[in-house]
């Protein structure tokens, strides 16, 4: 699938092992499915239950919760949501806002989403959506600032309109919302931790 949103994800950057996981469903550009469904590839389930989050992200923050953006990517929601429901952080109620959507349980989304607050990520996920969405001017959504909230509504109106250009946006800006905040989560906590 062509990937030609705001920024480019390049597995690479997260090293050998994170690369290794990616090229198991996509290389990080899938399109994971508006509400929950089976667990994409059961290999890399297994692979990555015997990683360990400290190993993969030794210089993050909270290693656990890039590992349950990775968790997340394989649509394995359970091991995602067990990591997002420990984490006390900001980050930790994203992830836990965007599997609640996926659920779906929209209420509970919102809810998680209210505790997160405004976001680092919420510019980057709102000018990527906004490229989106110029390639499918057709989509229902308009975008200013980020709004987790209208996006919110957004997916439940799409996720009833398969094959529609409700459901392409809806799913492509769901991917860069995934790869931006996974992005922020793995690599840029890193970089910070090194300054």
């Amino acid at each position: 699938m062509e990937y030609t949103a705001y920024m480019e994800f390049d597995p690479s950057q997260y090293g050998p092992e994170i690369e290794r996981v990616f090229a198991m469903d996509d290389g990080g550009n899938r399109l994971t499915p508006l509400t929950c469904g089976p667990c994409s590839n059961p290999g890399a389930r297994q692979f990555l239950a015997t990683l360990k989050p400290a190993t993969l992200f030794p210089h993050a923050k909270e290693p656990e919760i890039a590992m349950a953006g990775l968790w997340l990517y394989f649509s394995c929601y359970e091991e995602a949501h067990n990591l997002a429901d420990a984490s006390r952080s900001v980050e930790g109620a994203l992830w836990h806002g965007i599997l609640h959507r996926q659920e779906p349980d929209y209420g509970n989304a919102a809810y998680w989403f209210g505790r997160a607050g405004t976001h680092a990520t919420f510019s980057d996920t709102a000018r990527s959506a906004s490229e989106i969405l110029k390639r499918i001017p057709d989509a229902e959504f308009r975008v200013g600032r980020w709004d987790p909230y209208s996006f919110i509504a957004f997916c439940e109106r799409a996720s009833a309109q398969p094959g529609t250009s409700q459901d392409r946006a809806a799913l492509e800006i769901q991917r860069a919302e995934w790869q931006i905040l996974f992005d922020y989560c793995a690599r840029s906590l890193t970089l910070k931790a090194k300054a």
